[in-house]
């Protein structure tokens, strides 16, 4: 297959070396704003590049891969989708519910399948969860907690375009937790802080925040996250049922030290960033994308998917801001 892909940043080059040593690649294109840039990319890597998106679509592409900026993101996935081209795209699918909702307007009324970058869906931890608990071995689920905490903040610079903390990161435990419990949010109670630079107060934003959900059955979910866990990467999910309770990310990678005497869990090493943590699990997103790009199966996250996710990050957002419950039925959809 020939891949484009746009966008040779932080996530961009990580999936260009990704797509570079599938075997299902046989040409890859890259293509970015700053076209410098992505020469120097594509020389690395022995590929192509094309001076813009354009010119890389109309090169016959088989599949459109989107991981530039989050700016970017929405004028890409359309004109991937308008090309008639297979397109992929890195959350989220724009900085913005009403464009958000276009998107996903727009995928409804094509057969162009559009597949959506939330890598934990094809994370096998993640997997095994929702196995348990939509199959019952759990029992009934009456607790489920979940934690993205980043080990040190990005550039200042990203941040104002991010989106915010739970747009940007509590958007992928969002996704993950329609992913393994098969139920919806309905209300949302979120709170946020900082204690670390001043640049995240400057635009808005706040470095830990944690919010309260309930979902459509009553389970109850408590959300963290932040952008200081010195410990390391730390990116888990507990399901608490009542015939059983089930983790993902409690492995020898742990971020935590237990302050009990004479216990040596875990023993490490930490993750210590996200591309680390879910290396596999980006690697058989892309796979499954080239499946989708075939048409051998159905997108595994559409943009409706992603609208969802968002819609739940927007609850919390305006909980955060006016200091209230939320409701989802607040939040505008399709």
């Amino acid at each position: 297959m020939r891949i484009g892909l746009a966008g040779v940043g932080r996530i961009g080059a990580f999936h260009a070396e990704t797509l570079k040593g599938l075997d299902f690649v046989e040409e890859l294109v890259l293509t970015d704003a700053d076209a410098e840039a992505a020469r120097s990319v594509a020389e690395r890597l022995g590929v192509d590049w094309a001076p813009d998106p354009a010119s890389l679509l109309a090169s016959g592409v088989d599949g459109f891969v989107i991981a530039a900026a989050t700016p970017a993101h929405a004028g890409l996935l359309r004109r991937g989708v308008e090309a008639g081209v297979p397109t992929f795209c890195e959350k989220p699918v724009a900085g913005t519910l009403e464009e958000t909702i276009g998107l996903a307007k727009l995928a409804a009324g094509t057969d162009v399948p559009v597949h959506i970058g939330f890598q934990r869906r094809f994370d096998t931890g993640y997997q095994r969860l929702a196995q348990a608990v939509q199959g019952g071995e759990l029992g009934f689920i009456h607790s489920i907690r979940a934690a993205t905490h980043d080990q040190s903040p990005p550039h200042a610079s990203y941040i104002p375009t991010s989106g915010g903390l739970f747009r940007d990161c509590s958007v992928h435990d969002f996704d993950i937790l329609r992913f393994v419990t098969g139920r919806e949010v309905v209300s949302v109670y979120a709170t946020g802080a900082n204690k670390g630079e001043p640049f995240f107060s400057e635009a808005g934003d706040v470095d830990t925040a944690a919010a309260l959900l309930t979902l459509d059955d009553d389970t109850i979910v408590l959300v963290s996250a932040t952008r200081y866990n010195g410990g390391g990467h730390d990116v888990r999910m507990e399901a608490l049922g009542s015939k059983g309770a089930m983790a993902v990310g409690l492995d020898h990678s742990l971020a935590l030290r237990s302050a009990e005497q004479g216990v040596d869990f875990p023993t490490g090493p930490q993750h210590w960033s996200f591309m680390e943590r879910f290396l596999p699990a980006y690697r058989a997103e892309l796979v499954a994308f080239a499946d989708v790009a075939r048409g051998s199966r159905p997108s595994p996250c559409t943009v409706e998917d992603a609208l969802q996710a968002f819609r739940t990050a927007e609850a919390c957002e305006l909980s955060r801001r006016e200091g209230r419950v939320v409701r989802l039925e607040e939040i505008e959809t399709l």
